[in-house]
């Protein structure tokens, strides 16, 4: 008898890509030390290194927010992740940002429709991903989300559910969508590493020569074009400067980032942990600007940047707030069905109506046939 090849194991699960998990954690570490020299801009290298970070850190988040959201569906499972995973950590975080105001300057302002501080994140990302669904039915949808964006800049949109930089920022989390891991292979490639390098070195030149021409809130998305004080057709334009450089510079980003394991891939994983919780170190240090106004104070908080990002990534300090950023609300929840008992209970149902009335005897029904290849991806 010829022996067979035995059949490959199967995949139970999805196996991370250690390209996306070193990209996040790497993006985190300038998100945290961004905001930590955001105070120290008076040092034109720390105003400089911000005007560059900023052009691309959110918008590769988003990016990569929006291709692991590619297989979003408005299902049970799905829904209730996108509540656990979001809605409910938004409005943990909205009130622990707003406390310290209260302490401090014994203001208490609590909106959930208008989102303080760091959780406009959640609040966009909960409303991108809602729409997914309709993005995966358009014939142009990049095109149509750059054209929103650009509108957005038009009118002073309300500040309720981040309107501005929910439409502002709208095109990147579509450009994820959009991408498939064969793109992902292309910037694997050594070629799309030397060029990531030199689109890099290019933008932080560019930034060095241009950050005290363009103004900051250009690159915050929070406003529209009259608000930051030029005429709509000036807007516009810059605006899609805006969105080719931040497209252009998180390609490269991801092009120079490494595509193996390393130590630090396990942490970004948890990235959600060092954005949501690193505001509240920055609020500490916001208290002293003024001794860390010098280059010295600027390379301090850049490696305590780093130190923060990365200890709040970390096993432990996920096992201590776990509640907060990923709650378990399985208890307000109803009880799933099992997709395999609903298709059973229907084809029982149609066999049974099929022959009622019938003076021949009924068939068992044959044992539902379900697609595990299908739930396996919901």
């Amino acid at each position: 008898m010829s022996a067979t090849a035995p059949a490959p194991p199967s995949r139970t699960a999805a196996t991370r890509d250690p390209l996306l998990d070193n990209a996040k954690f790497l993006a985190i570490i300038l998100v945290v030390s961004g905001h930590l020299v955001e105070d120290l801009r008076d040092v034109p290298a720390a105003h400089a290194l911000y005007f560059f970070v900023y052009l691309f850190h959110m918008p590769l988040f988003i990016v990569v927010s929006g291709y692991l959201s590619r297989n979003f569906t408005f299902s049970a499972g799905k829904a209730r992740k996108l509540i656990s995973g979001l809605a409910v950590p938004y409005v943990i975080f909205e009130v622990a940002y707003s406390l310290p105001r209260y302490f401090l300057y014994g203001k208490l302002d609590i909106s959930l429709m208008d989102p303080y501080y760091l959780t406009w994140f959640l609040m966009s990302l909960f409303l991108w991903r809602l729409s997914t669904p309709v993005w995966q039915q358009l014939r142009w949808p990049l095109m149509i989300a750059v054209a929103l964006s650009l509108l957005s800049g038009t009118s002073a949109l309300p500040d309720e559910l981040s309107m501005n930089r929910t439409f502002g920022l709208l095109p990147f989390y579509v450009l994820g969508l959009m991408l498939t891991p064969a793109h992902l292979d292309l910037l694997r490639r050594r070629w799309a590493t030397v060029a990531g390098w030199v689109v890099l070195a290019a933008g932080l030149a560019g930034a060095f020569a241009l950050h005290r021409v363009v103004p900051t809130e250009w690159i915050r998305w929070r406003h529209a074009n009259l608000q930051i004080g030029v005429d709509d057709l000036t807007g516009t334009a810059i605006r899609v400067a805006l969105l080719a450089a931040g497209g252009l510079l998180v390609m490269a980003f991801l092009a120079v980032t490494p595509t193996r394991r390393m130590w630090f891939s396990g942490l970004g994983a948890a990235t959600m942990y060092a954005y949501l919780l690193h505001g509240f170190v920055v609020k500490v240090t916001e208290r002293f600007p003024h001794q860390l106004v010098n280059p010295a104070g600027v390379a301090a908080m850049i490696a305590l940047g780093v130190v923060v990002a990365t200890v709040l990534c970390t096993p432990p300090v996920r096992r201590l707030f776990k509640w907060a950023v990923e709650p378990d609300i399985s208890w307000a929840f109803t009880k799933l069905r099992r997709p395999e008992a609903r298709v059973t209970t229907r084809v029982v149902k149609r066999r049974r109506g099929r022959h009622a009335g019938s003076a021949e005897p009924e068939r068992p029904a044959a044992p539902a046939i379900t697609s595990e290849r299908s739930s396996a991806h919901i």
